[in-house]
C-alpha cells in the first residue's frame, strides 16, 4: 500500500513500497539509520560518516556532504536519498531529485530532532524502534534538565573555524544545545548563522565567561587557544567535542551525559 509522508521542508513523498536501498548525505542521519537497524538498507553514505566506523568499508561512498557523486549515487539505484538542509547544499538535492525522493531533514530544536526520528521510522517501517530511542532521548533531556536547573548561567562563545574566526549563530543546532545548558552564546543576536567575528571585538560584543573551541569542523590547537584567550577579560578556553554540539539523531541521547562532563570540569 502506497504510503504519503512529508519530510520536515513540507515536500510531500509517495512511497509505492517501503524503501529498501538508501543513500545518507549526513553523518549524523548515517548513524541514526545505523541504530534504527537499517544498516543492511544502507548502500551509499559520505566519506564523512564515521559513526559506525565500519560503515566505511562496507558501504559505497558517494562523496562529502558539500561535493556528492552523482553518478555514484545514479549506480547504487537508490529508492531514497535523506539529506539536511544545512549539510547539503539546495543545487544538491535538485540535481538528484532525477534520481529518486530525496528527504530533507531540517533541524534546530530538540524537537525538530525527536520528529525526524519519528518520520523516519515511518518512513522505513521501524516504528517500534523509533519509538525506542525517542523514549531514551526524552528520558535523558529531562534527566539534563533536572542536573542543569542548579547550574549558574554563562556567557560562551563557541567558535567552529579560524582564519577567519567563525562562530555558531542563532538558528543552529548547536545554540539550541548552549541554551539547553544555560550558556547564553553571545553572538546570538549576529547576523548569518555562522558569522564571521573579529577577535579583537570580542570584550565589547559579550565578553564570555567560557570560550569554547570545537573540534568540527576545523582543527583547533593549542596556538588558536593562546590567540583567542588573548582578546577576552577572564574567560577558560576548552577543547569541546564538536559532534556532541553538532550531531542530532541518536548522537543526542549520547551528549547529555557529555555535557554533564563538560560542567563539572568547568567548575
Amino acid at each position: 500500500m502506497a504510503k504519503t509522508l512529508k519530510d520536515q521542508l513540507g515536500t510531500e513523498h509517495i512511497f509505492e513500497t517501503t524503501p529498501k536501498r538508501i543513500v545518507s548525505l549526513v553523518p549524523s542521519q548515517t548513524e541514526l539509520l545505523y541504530d534504527l537497524g537499517l544498516e543492511d538498507s544502507i548502500v551509499g553514505i559520505t566519506k564523512f560518516c564515521i559513526h559506525p566506523f565500519h560503515l566505511k568499508s562496507t558501504k559505497t561512498i558517494v562523496g562529502g556532504t558539500k561535493n556528492v557523486k552523482i553518478d555514484k549515487i545514479m549506480a547504487l539505484q537508490p529508492d531514497v536519498i535523506i539529506a539536511n538542509k544545512e549539510e547539503n547544499t539546495l543545487e544538491i538535492v535538485e540535481s538528484l531529485k532525477g534520481i529518486c525522493p530525496v528527504w530533507v531533514t531540517d533541524i534546530i530544536s530538540v524537537e525538530d530532532n525527536l520528529k525526524m526520528i519519528e518520520d523516519l521510522g515511518l518512513l522505513f517501517n521501524k516504528r517500534v524502534e523509533a519509538q525506542k530511542w525517542l523514549d531514551k532521548i526524552k528520558f535523558a533531556h529531562q534527566d539534563f534538565l533536572q542536573f542543569v536547573q542548579d547550574q549558574p548561567e554563562k556567557k560562551v562563545a563557541y567558535f567552529i573555524w579560524a582564519n577567519p574566526y567563525m562562530v555558531a549563530g542563532n538558528d543552529t543546532f548547536i545554540n539550541t544545545l548552549l541554551k539547553l545548558n544555560k550558556w547564553n552564546n553571545i553572538y546570538e543576536a549576529k547576523e548569518g548563522r555562522y558569522p564571521e567575528v573579529e577577535l579583537k571585538k570580542m570584550r565589547l560584543e559579550g565578553d564570555p565567561d567560557f570560550v569554547f573551541l570545537s573540534s568540527e569542523p576545523f582543527p583547533f590547537k593549542d596556538e588558536h587557544a593562546f590567540e583567542v584567550g588573548r582578546f577576552t577579560h577572564h574567560a577558560k578556553t576548552a577543547f569541546v567535542d564538536g559532534e556532541m554540539f553538532s550531531w542530532y539523531g541518536t548522537h543526542l541521547f549520547r551528549a547529555f551525559d557529555y555535557f554533564k562532563k563538560i560542567h563539572q570540569r568547568l567548575q
